[in-house]
């Protein structure tokens, strides 16, 4: 009987035993390496922000983290920036309250209190659990020579917004820190945000290279580059005496924590001692830009009465100045610091 299959199929030629035995194995070809891709010439420019993973910490190696026991703390990035909730900063502040949120200022560089509507008095009282109250006759005097006010307003003098800067670095002593309130009705519908940027995360992500060569580098410090932007040469003269060129380190040591900070700003930072210019100025520009990475930065939106405490030593802040017309008032008590090292 015949299948479908016997009847389709072709039969398969038998192979014979001598032909079989007559092909013998062949090896496997050798394989090919194909040639390596040549690329265009191609650079980025340098001295610019590093692309890449940041290193993000917080506070140094070797911090004990602890919860804290009297507020409430919100982060609001990851390195830099908590709002506290649960006081009421009109009040006196006890022994362990001081101690508390100065722990909270050393860990988070900047802290937001919403909504405290504090009176120039009270805010003042407020920053002198830090110490000596700062005055500074280049700007605007509030209610007392210790009170800063900025009022912002079309056609107004202009003031620093729109840089990157450490509050008066051209001082001996720079402010240790700085508290700062939106007044009452005085903030614009939309803008007028302040950011904060890291400096110790700045530093903690240049390439080893460039921290070596900037570890016990010296630069100057001067008001005047800051000031003229605005300020006539008649205005800043008199201030030449009370406030000459001085010296810092390019990378500080926080005195509290032991941190090393970039310690560099746009404003005031005008050569690094010992330096020929121009690579002097090539690196300055290179460490300016550290603060522009936003991995490094806070950014807070104000609300009427909202106040923010930042630590001047640890920190560079940028005014956003994108509220056209609108009025925006805020008054700054600042608190005397040390001298850098």
């Amino acid at each position: 009987m015949t299948t479908v299959a016997d009847a389709t199929t072709p039969a398969a030629p038998a192979a014979s035993a001598t032909s079989a035995a007559s092909v013998a194995p062949t090896s496997p070809a050798s394989p090919i390496t194909p040639a390596a891709p040549v690329l265009r010439s191609h650079r980025i420019p340098a001295d610019g922000l590093y692309e890449g993973p940041r290193t993000l910490r917080r506070t140094p190696d070797g911090w004990e983290d602890r919860p804290y026991e009297r507020f409430e703390v919100v982060p609001q990035a990851a390195t830099i920036g908590a709002e506290i909730r649960g006081l009421d900063l009109s009040r006196p502040l006890s022994g362990g309250l001081r101690a508390e949120l100065n722990r909270a200022l050393l860990e988070w560089k900047v802290l937001f209190f919403r909504g405290q509507h504090l009176t120039s008095e009270s805010q003042r009282e407020f920053a002198a659990n830090w110490g000596e109250l700062e005055t500074n006759p280049l700007l605007a005097q509030g209610d007392s020579r210790d009170v800063v006010r900025f009022d912002k307003t079309a056609g107004g003098v202009p003031t620093f917004e729109n840089v990157w800067h450490t509050d008066v670095t051209f001082r001996e002593r720079p402010a240790l820190g700085a508290v700062l309130q939106l007044q009452l009705r005085e903030v614009p519908p939309t803008g007028g945000d302040t950011m904060w940027a890291d400096m110790a995360a700045a530093y903690d992500n240049l390439p080893s290279e460039i921290r070596a060569a900037i570890d016990g580098a010296r630069a100057v410090h001067d008001y005047l580059p800051g000031f003229a932007r605005f300020y006539s040469p008649a205005q800043l003269a008199p201030f030449q005496e009370q406030f000459p060129p001085v010296e810092h380190p390019v990378v500080r040591r926080h005195p509290e924590t032991g941190r090393r900070m970039l310690f560099v700003n746009a404003s005031f930072t005008t050569r690094i001692v010992g330096w020929d210019e121009t690579a002097g100025d090539r690196m300055l520009r290179l460490l300016f830009q550290q603060a522009h990475v936003p991995e490094f930065q806070v950014r807070w939106r104000w609300q009427a009465g909202d106040l923010a405490f930042w630590d001047n030593r640890a920190t560079q802040h940028y005014a956003v100045n994108d509220y056209g017309s609108a009025r925006r008032v805020a008054e700054r008590v600042a608190i005397a610091g040390d001298r850098p090292y």
